[in-house]
């Protein structure tokens, strides 16, 4: 697939560039992912956030709550209020987790894989052929190698982010 590929807001106002291919397309069906996007799942392209080019106004990052506590911040156009994308609190600001919606041709990325599909609404039916976990999964059984390689050189960045946040949350 030709990149980079573009994206952006309904109104847009916000506009990005994803420079590469995410390292990996979530299609995630988890009930909070439902009640989030109000629709039976929400799909991410997972993708180091220094591969994602702003190329009109920034989103506002609005924080809010996940099912794991820690919160995410969500990109959405201040305008608009288009969610873009996210950073979860697992490797925060160090990757995006773009709305694959979102751009300007959705039809580029299918999933790459459909999580915590014990949840997900009896009607969607998961092609043939895609790996699918009633949970989470391991990187290993699904990414690309060039996908773990590009996440092993982000590792030190993710650790990085969560010794800063461990610090930051340290009883004084």
């Amino acid at each position: 697939m030709p990149y980079p590929v573009e994206g952006g807001c309904s109104c847009r106002a916000v506009r990005y560039r994803m420079e590469s291919a995410p390292l990996v397309v979530h299609c995630c069906h988890c009930r909070w992912c439902q009640r989030e996007s109000g629709a039976s799942f929400a799909l991410n392209g997972m993708i180091e956030a220094s591969r994602v080019t702003s190329l009109a106004a920034s989103p506002e990052l609005v924080e809010t709550p996940s099912e794991s506590g820690a919160g995410q911040r969500i990109a959405r156009c201040p305008t608009c209020r288009v969610a873009v994308w996210s950073h979860y609190a697992g490797s925060g600001p160090v990757t995006a987790f773009v709305r694959i919606g979102t751009l300007d041709d959705p039809d580029l990325l299918p999933p790459d894989v459909h999580i915590f599909t014990a949840s997900r609404q009896p009607w969607v039916v998961i092609p043939d052929g895609v790996p699918s976990f009633a949970a989470y999964y391991e990187a290993d059984a699904v990414w690309s190698a060039e996908s773990l390689a590009r996440r092993a050189a982000i590792a030190p960045q993710v650790k990085a982010y969560r010794a800063a946040l461990a610090a930051a949350n340290a009883p004084r």
